[in-house]
């Protein structure tokens, strides 16, 4: 038998044989080289996704997920040899960047779940204060009461004290965790507060108010952009639209622009 007589399936299910087998020789060849381009990329990439996910105290290997996207990516584009897979590479592209993606929205859903409880957080915090003239003491009495997200921040916060770690830079070390500017504003509050002395929990009483009212004022920022965006989207659309509304009522309606040079 001739090669040009062989199946078509076959073809195709030795084609993506060699993709998979080929893939797998050159990204063995590629990290053989402990020292090598790929082998530092790979640890700069498998370093940030592990990087952002403890930072939310979710403790995934980085590596998982890459060889994950790999494999998935690999798979891809072995299938597309066999089926013929339209806008392929568009699903490639995406598998390359979802994680990344996928891992920032997690982290803004999560610092808008820590805003949420930070007014419950700074109120408990000045009554604690209340009864215990200490600020580290007041702070795991807090922590105590609060869920998760934000108990998670507290009580790592809690342990750096308990090894060594001072108040003011177990808070500092907090606040550039979350990367929340509501945060970071109530955390200074209580350091500027400590340090330069006053009623600490009225001054925590009064910035919980303030955060508040800031928090109600960007809602309704956000409300009126999405108003905004949604009109805008409206102006851009309706042009598009009402083309397609006259030429399917009469057809041929716009020839003249479309059918002529001077259109």
């Amino acid at each position: 038998m001739s090669w040009f007589h062989v199946p078509a399936e076959v073809l195709k299910w030795t084609g993506a044989a060699l993709v998979v087998g080929g893939a797998g020789v050159a990204i063995w060849a590629a990290l053989a080289d402990p020292q090598g381009q790929v082998n530092r990329q790979w640890a700069r990439y498998t370093g940030y996704l592990e990087h952002k996910l403890h930072a939310m105290f979710v403790w995934t290997a980085g590596s998982h997920i890459a060889i994950g996207q790999l494999v998935a990516i690999i798979g891809v584009i072995a299938a597309h040899i066999m089926i013929d897979i339209p806008l392929w590479y568009l699903i490639c592209a995406a598998i390359a960047a979802g994680p990344a993606w996928w891992i920032e929205r997690m982290r803004r859903k999560r610092v808008e779940a820590i805003e949420n409880q930070l007014d419950g957080f700074l109120t408990a915090l000045a009554n604690s204060l209340k009864s215990t003239p200490s600020i580290g003491d007041a702070i795991n009495q807090v922590g105590t009461l609060l869920h998760e997200p934000l108990s998670q921040e507290v009580e790592l916060a809690v342990k750096e004290m308990r090894v060594g770690t001072t108040l003011d830079e177990a808070l500092l070390r907090m606040a550039g965790r979350i990367g929340s500017r509501q945060m970071d504003s109530a955390l200074s509050a209580v350091i500027i507060g400590r340090q330069i002395g006053g009623n600490l929990p009225k001054i925590l009483a009064t910035t919980g108010e303030t955060l508040r009212e800031m928090s109600r004022l960007e809602g309704v920022v956000r409300s009126k952009t999405a108003e905004g965006k949604a009109q805008m989207w409206v102006l851009a659309l309706f042009p598009f639209l009402l083309v397609l509304a006259l030429n399917g009522m009469k057809e041929g309606y716009f020839d003249a622009l479309t059918q002529s040079a001077v259109g």
